[in-house]
Order: structure tokens, then sequence, then C-alpha cells
């Protein structure tokens, strides 16, 4: 395991590795389905859908090792930045095997980059994190991550404008993200980031006009359109990139479209002012046997 970096060199975390081992547990995924209302959930030895492995391995921190923003304190296995605010900006994803619902499985997780970039926001920080997901001795799932790290919001700065989300949808389905969804995710995720149910915190501290919706739940949303919409052949590969906040009580729009190629399709998430929420990119494989 690589040396902890520190607040003034947090690059020396680069190359630092962690395993976490945990069973897909059943009791998990029913809980997922209740919360996305889906009416039957995967039965144990099925493949877990896409999106749904982040509901593991996610470990336990003890209440002393929380930070004043909910999540465990820097300076782990994450590098301690000196930089307060944090978010999953995106991710690229191969699905390369079934991870089957019930099996022990294990998570090898690497940090493969820090960055340092100056944004209209001032400073930032980011850390790549690759995860690879086996069960049984195989390669099920494999993930690079990558987490933002920013400062606090300047005192009455106006938000950056988002830009606006693509035209041509050929298709569309809304979803009206409510308090209970956003606490029932953050449970069965066992994320305490404040911002998804504190929200003086959420407006006062961080800056935000409400509560946040979940950006890996958007992606996991945009993952069930895009395998909804082509039933006969495998999502093999998922990227998105979170481009502006998605708040609750305010109904957004899943949104695709044809790919560049063949195998692709165009994702994306549309805020109720037509802004452009997150983009994301599927790419596809016939079914084995198919």
């Amino acid at each position: 395991m690589a040396t902890a970096g520190t607040a003034q060199d947090p690059a020396a975390a680069i190359g630092r590795t962690e395993t976490r081992a945990e069973a897909i547990a059943p009791a998990s995924v029913a809980a997922m389905a209740a919360t996305l209302d889906i009416a039957t959930p995967p039965a144990e030895g099925e493949a877990l859908p896409p999106g749904w492995q982040w509901l593991f391995f996610n470990g336990a921190a003890r209440r002393s090792d929380i930070g004043h923003d909910g999540h465990p304190r820097l300076g782990g296995f994450l590098p301690d930045t000196g930089l307060p605010r944090r978010m999953w900006a995106g991710s690229r994803i191969a699905y390369l095997a079934p991870l089957p619902v019930g099996a022990m499985a294990e998570r090898e997780s690497e940090i493969l980059d820090v960055s340092e970039k100056s944004g209209r926001s001032g400073r930032l920080c980011f850390v790549t994190v690759r995860h690879r997901y086996s069960a049984g001795g195989t390669l099920c799932i494999e993930e690079e991550q990558d987490i933002v790290y920013r400062a606090p919001p300047e005192p009455g700065a106006p938000a950056p404008k988002p830009a606006p989300a693509p035209e041509g949808a050929e298709h569309s389905e809304a979803v009206t993200p409510d308090p209970v969804l956003l606490f029932r995710y953050s449970a069965i995720t066992f994320n305490g980031h404040r911002i998804h149910y504190d929200r003086p915190y959420a407006t006062q501290e961080e800056g935000y006009r409400d509560l946040v919706f979940h950006g890996p739940l958007t992606a996991t949303l945009l993952q069930a359109l895009a395998q909804g919409l082509r039933p006969d052949q495998r999502l093999a590969g998922f990227e998105f990139r979170g481009m502006s906040p998605i708040f609750v009580d305010r109904p957004f729009q899943l949104e695709a479209a044809k790919g560049e190629t063949p195998e692709t399709m165009a994702l994306w998430a549309r805020g109720p002012e037509g802004e452009l929420c997150m983009k994301a990119s599927a790419r596809f494989e016939a079914r084995i046997g198919g």
C-alpha cells in the first residue's frame, strides 16, 4: 500500500490500494428495487442490474470518524486535498460478466491519479479511482471513478450558468425526485452526505438552492433506460459526467437518442429549465447465445 498523502501532497496517494469483500445481499437488492418502485427484484443467482454495484462496498465509518459534511473524514484511502467539498463527477464503466445476486464478491480499488486545476469557482482537485469488482475469481465490472474536491462557495456568489441539454431526444421519461426517495437511496448506499437530506446545510454551507438528487442515482436511472430500450442486447459499457445539480421536488427528464455508432446510445438528464444535468453514453453487445 502506498504511503498516505497529506493536504500539501495529495499526489502521494497515487498507487494506494484497498480491497473490500462483501456479499451481494438479496435484502439490499430488494431494498433498491422497492426504492425504484420495481415490483420484482432480481432473484438470487441473477445478474445485478447496472449501477446497483454502488449499493455495496461503501464501508461503515464510525460516527467519530465522520466529517462535518457527513462523509468519512479524508486522509484514509482517499487523500486529504485540503478542499472540503467533494462530489462524484463521473465514471467510465465496463460490464464484463454478470455479478450474481447472493454471491460473495470483492472490490479492489486503486488511486490512479491526483491532479489540481483552476476552475470558475477556484481551485479544484481531481482524484481518479479504479474499482474492480470480482466474484468467484471472475472480473465482473471495471470502473474508473472521478471525484472532484472544491473550496467552499463564496457567500452570495452566483451559481454558474448551466449548458442547455441536447435537442432531438428519441425517448424521454419524467422523474420527480422527492425527499423520501433521496433519504432511502442515501440509506441503502450508507451515504451520509448532508446535501441529500439536510436542507439548511445544503443551502447555507454548500451553496445549493435545495436538497441535491444523487448523481449515481441519476446514472443508475439512465442505465436502466438504456437497457430497457435495447432489451435484446447487453449493456457492456457506460460512462457519465455530472454537469449541473438536480434538486428535490422538481421534475427532470431522462432522455436518449442514437449514438455515433450502431453499438452506442447517447443519454442525458434534462433539468426543469432545459439545462444539461448529466451527459452519458452507453455501449451494447450481443447477448451470449443471443
